[in-house]
């Protein structure tokens, strides 16, 4: 009797929902993500339980964020508090370091809010086993891109520097109820540990990063203007002649360093 409710369920524009709604890759995407017993699980948005199910079958409990109150109360009468601990939140606005540690997050993402969740997700690199997301193909690109792509970007610079991303494959609009107008793709994202390079101050990165993608046809020499001299970009090894999608992720870690150096305390 729940679950025909929550199967009636009529999506809401306001919070793009598209239900995953195709076993063959609801099989899929468990597969990939191969969830054990005693993993810590936390899922987002888990909508209809497409992925809900198959993640409680394998694994006896998880945890999701739910931020549509008539979904949340569905759910909460289809899985007991003992299998799927629930909560009704914004996961934009939420504290995943209350799940602890090795915490592995799934999620079919908005398309609208997909970016800003992950910058919100990579704040908890240190606390993360992995990410599994379905998103739009193109978010996935970006996400994926290398250094003097089309789709190399701010997204890509904040993330890489953090995760190793990989596309693991692309599913059609069909899948979906309702179906979108795009095509999504699964992807994996692992957080580098040792490998992750050391950013001296956090605020001062990602404020380098955004202004060099502020304007894409912008040289270096112009976007950063707020952040940096061309005489420091010099000294680095960078020419400010080029612009931003030339530059590693490295080079954007070495030049947020460099600025945070020689700037002192704030």
């Amino acid at each position: 009797m729940a679950q025909t409710r929550i199967d009636r369920h009529a999506p809401r524009r306001r919070f793009a929902q598209n239900f995953l709604a195709d076993p063959h890759y609801v099989r899929r995407i468990l597969d990939a993500i191969d969830p054990q017993p005693g993993d810590n699980i936390v899922e987002i948005g888990p909508g209809l339980a497409a992925l809900t199910t198959g993640l409680l079958a394998r694994t006896g409990r998880i945890a999701a964020i739910e931020i549509d109150r008539d979904l949340a109360a569905r759910l909460a009468s289809t899985y007991p508090a003992s299998q799927l601990t629930l909560h009704q939140a914004d996961a934009l606005a939420f504290d995943f370091a209350r799940f602890g540690e090795r915490l592995r997050v799934v999620g079919n993402l908005p398309y609208n809010i997909s970016s800003p969740l992950l910058f919100h997700l990579a704040a908890f690199a240190s606390r993360v086993r992995d990410v599994h997301v379905m998103l739009q193909k193109e978010v996935v690109a970006r996400m994926a891109a290398a250094p003097a792509t089309p789709e190399y970007g701010r997204l890509t610079v904040m993330l890489q520097a953090r995760f190793r991303v990989t596309r693991l494959f692309v599913i059609p609009p069909g899948a979906f109820r309702p179906a979108p107008k795009v095509d999504s793709a699964f992807a994996r994202l692992v957080p580098l540990g040792s490998a992750q390079p050391a950013i001296d101050d956090e605020t001062l990165f990602a404020r380098v990063v955004a202004a060099a993608f502020g304007q894409r046809r912008k040289t270096l020499r112009n976007a950063l203007h707020s952040v940096c001299s061309e005489t420091e970009l010099r000294a680095l090894g960078i020419d400010p002649g080029a612009r931003g999608e030339t530059l590693a992720v490295g080079d954007f870690v070495a030049l947020a360093n460099a600025l945070s150096a020689r700037r002192g305390p704030a």
